[in-house]
C-alpha cells in the first residue's frame, strides 16, 4: 500500500469539485425537468429543490443573487428550463448543478408570475367587489399618476379639456417602465393622499408589452392602492390589457382615455341635465301652486263660514238687538210705574192730612204726638200741639167743653 496515494473524503470531493468545475461542459449546462421537494430559505434568500425527468434527478441550489431576479415564484411541480454549472456540496459529497437562470418551461416567467401574485392577492380579498370605493360623479381635481412626457396624460388632458374645463389635474409624473416604476407610481399615490388630496386618482400609461407594463404588477403597489383613501382609477395598456393594478383598483378604464370620460363629467350634459330638472321643478311647483290655490281656496271659505269673528259677530248683533228689546222692556216698564206711581200719589195727596191742613184745617197732638180726636181726651192744663199747615203752635187746654167739642 503506497501511504502517499492515501486520500482524505475532503480531499476526493474536492477533487471532484475541481474536475466537475472546469470542464467547459458541464460549466455551461441547459437542463430541463420538473421542480420537486422545493425549498425556500426566507432568511439567506436561496432556493433548494431538485430537477427531475421520468427517470432521475439531480439536486440543484440558486443563490440569492440569482433568485432575486426571477420574475415568478417557483414551486414544486413546476417544468422549467434552467441554466447553471455542474459542481459538488463537499460537505455531503452530492454533486448539483448552481443554477443562475430560471425559466418556465413552455409558458412565460412573467406570465406565471402575473397569475401566481393575481391568486395571492385575490385570495386575501384585495380584489372583492364590496372594498371598492365609488368613483364620484363630480370632480374639482383629478390626480395623474403618469409619464409626464407620454400619450396617455395629452389624451387624458384633451378629454378633460372637452368634457369638464373647469376640473383641476394635478400631474405627478412617473416612471411606467423599469425597475424604477413600481417605486414611483406607489410614490404617486401616498403623495395624493397625504400631501395633495384630490377627489380621485387615474394611474395609467399607454399599451405595450408585458414587459413594459410589468411595473404595474407589482405586490407593494398593489397593496398601495388598496389602502388609498381616494378612488383609483387604473387605465393600463389597451383594451386587451390587464395588469394586477386593474384588478385591485376602484375601477379598471380599458385606456387613458377612457379613464377620463369615467373621470371627467360631461358639462354639456350636465347642463341639459339641469335645464331638464328645473323644467320638471317649475312644473311641478306650478301643479302645486294650482293645488294649494284650490285648497286655500277651500280653507278660507271654511273660514268664512266658521270663523269665530264672523260668529262673534252674529252673537254680538244679536246681543245688541237684545240689549235693545231690554231697554225698551225697561223704559215701557219705567213709564208704566211711573204713571202708576203718579196716580197713587195723587191718591195719596188726596187723602193726605197736609192736604186737609192745606185746606184751613189744623191737628192737635197730644204731649206724646199722638194725634187728639175727642175731647174726651184732654184734661185741663194739658200741653197740646196745634199742627198747622205751615207749622206747630203750643197751646195749653185751660177748660174743656164737650158739647161743643172745642176750647
Amino acid at each position: 500500500m503506497q501511504k502517499d496515494l492515501i486520500f482524505s473524503v475532503s480531499q476526493i470531493n474536492e477533487y471532484i469539485k475541481m474536475v466537475l468545475e472546469s470542464s467547459p461542459q458541464l460549466r455551461d449546462v441547459w437542463l430541463r425537468g420538473e421542480i420537486s421537494n422545493f425549498k425556500s430559505n426566507f432568511s439567506s434568500g436561496h432556493l433548494y429543490f431538485s430537477i427531475k425527468d421520468s427517470n432521475a434527478s439531480i439536486k440543484a441550489v440558486m443563490f440569492r443573487g440569482y433568485s432575486q431576479k426571477l420574475k415568478f415564484r417557483p414551486e414544486s411541480g413546476m417544468k422549467v428550463v434552467v441554466h447553471g454549472k455542474i459542481s459538488t456540496y463537499t460537505v455531503s459529497g452530492d454533486y448539483q448543478i448552481i443554477i443562475d437562470d430560471m425559466q418556465p418551461d413552455g409558458i412565460g416567467a412573467l406570465a406565471i408570475a402575473f397569475e401566481q401574485l393575481k391568486a395571492k392577492l385575490e385570495g386575501e380579498g384585495l380584489f372583492a367587489p364590496e372594498r371598492k370605493k365609488p368613483i364620484p360623479k363630480f370632480v374639482r381635481s383629478v390626480g395623474v399618476i403618469t409619464s409626464a412626457s407620454g400619450a396617455a396624460l395629452h389624451d387624458i388632458i384633451n378629454v378633460s379639456g372637452r368634457r369638464c374645463p373647469s376640473a383641476e389635474i394635478i400631474v405627478y409624473p412617473a416612471y411606467v417602465q423599469g425597475e424604477l416604476a413600481p417605486k414611483s407610481l406607489a410614490s404617486g399615490i401616498l403623495f395624493f393622499n397625504n400631501k395633495h388630496s384630490v377627489d380621485l386618482i387615474i394611474i395609467g400609461r399607454g399599451g405595450g408589452s408585458m414587459e413594459d407594463l410589468w411595473g404595474f404588477n407589482d405586490e407593494n403597489l398593489a397593496r398601495v392602492i388598496a389602502d388609498s383613501r381616494i378612488p383609483v382609477i387604473s387605465a393600463v395598456g389597451h383594451e386587451t390589457d390587464f395588469t394586477i393594478c386593474d384588478f385591485v383598483a376602484d375601477k379598471r378604464a380599458p385606456t387613458p382615455s377612457a379613464a377620463a370620460e369615467l373621470a371627467f363629467p360631461d358639462t354639456r350634459e350636465l347642463l341639459l341635465h339641469i335645464d331638464h330638472l328645473a323644467h320638471r321643478c317649475r312644473s311641478v311647483v306650478e301643479r302645486n301652486i294650482g293645488a294649494l290655490d284650490g285648497r286655500l281656496e277651500v280653507a278660507k271659505s271654511n273660514i268664512e263660514r266658521f270663523s269665530p269673528i264672523n260668529r262673534l259677530s252674529e252673537r254680538c248683533a244679536r246681543l245688541e238687538l237684545l240689549v235693545e228689546r231690554l231697554n225698551t222692556s225697561i223704559n215701557a216698564k219705567y213709564s208704566a210705574t211711573e204713571s202708576a206711581f203718579k196716580l197713587a200719589l195723587a191718591k195719596l195727596e188726596g187723602v193726605s192730612p197736609l192736604a186737609v191742613l192745606a185746606r184751613g184745617y189744623s191737628a192737635l197732638e197730644n204731649e206724646s204726638g199722638e194725634i187728639v180726636s175727642s175731647v174726651g181726651e184732654l184734661n185741663a192744663g194739658d200741653k197740646v200741639k196745634i199742627r198747622l199747615m205751615d207749622g206747630v203752635a203750643q197751646a195749653t187746654i185751660d177748660e174743656i167743653d164737650e158739647k161743643r167739642g172745642h176750647k
